[in-house]
């Protein structure tokens, strides 16, 4: 048991599921519990069978299914869109102390507004389309990613980088053999976590001008106050995050198996 709880100490592989498991079970419990009250108001907080009975409802007239498909198409073209610009630039920005200069201040400017403040700009120039809800997505992780980029190309010893001069390697090889590839697995995991965000600023791209979605659905079902729709709808949601999160760090560590893994 001490064992277990030593700050930084491993744990069997068994004792983390069975933790992590029945930590999902005493989450149930206790909303189980807390919704079967007395008094409690099933508007607000209706009960598991309820939630459970309104996703049956929604599997059988294939809204979730049409959902699910819409969201992930514009956080996969928003966040693809995102990764494509941001990793070049971050390495520039990391390797290049001129283009930190020139790129890191306006970028830490933009990346302070928020993003839902946006959403009017966006229509403006993009129409209420598909095209400005995967330039919001694209927005709300871009300048992120591109600023972790470039801190995890920074992290690279710069030793690497005189071994490499020593060795024979030009200033041109340097970037894309060193300096990316000793970055490698703090970006990927620096791109699980963005791709994360991207799944909450899609549904703020769906509540505006939206005709199917994850999003769209829920504000929808607000409106009408059904709100054992709405909680599936948000542990659906949930469900898909830690789904994603967990191939990520699977994929993750199967092409970097050679890295340091104890942060992911």
């Amino acid at each position: 048991m001490r064992a277990l709880l030593a700050p930084r100490r491993d744990i069997p592989q068994w004792a983390y599921g069975v933790t992590a498991a029945a930590s999902f079970v005493a989450a149930v419990a206790v909303w189980w519990w807390f919704s079967h009250r007395p008094g409690t108001n099933p508007v607000f907080i209706p009960t598991p069978e309820r939630v459970w009975a309104g996703g049956w409802e929604l599997w059988r007239d294939g809204n979730m299914r049409a959902d699910v498909g819409a969201s992930f198409l514009r956080v996969g073209y928003g966040f693809l869109l995102s990764a494509a610009i941001a990793l070049p630039l971050g390495l520039l920005m990391g390797a290049y102390r001129i283009a930190e200069a020139w790129l890191q201040p306006l970028t830490e400017f933009i990346r302070y507004i928020p993003v839902p403040a946006l959403v009017p700009v966006l229509m403006i120039f993009f129409g209420i389309g598909e095209l400005s809800k995967v330039m919001l997505i694209f927005i709300g992780t871009f300048f992120q990613l591109v600023l972790m980029v470039a801190d995890e190309t920074r992290r690279v010893p710069y030793e690497l980088v005189q071994v490499s001069y020593t060795l024979g390697a030009s200033r041109r090889e340097v970037l894309p053999l060193v300096l990316l590839r000793g970055a490698m697995p703090g970006i990927f995991d620096a791109m699980r976590l963005c791709h994360g965000w991207a799944w909450s600023y899609v549904i703020v791209a769906e509540f505006v001008a939206a005709t199917e979605g994850l999003g769209y659905r829920t504000l929808k079902y607000y409106r009408f106050l059904q709100s054992p729709k709405i909680w599936f709808y948000l542990l659906l949601l949930g469900c898909i995050g830690l789904a994603l999160d967990l191939l990520f760090r699977a994929a993750g560590r199967r092409l970097f198996h050679w890295a340091d893994t104890s942060k992911r």
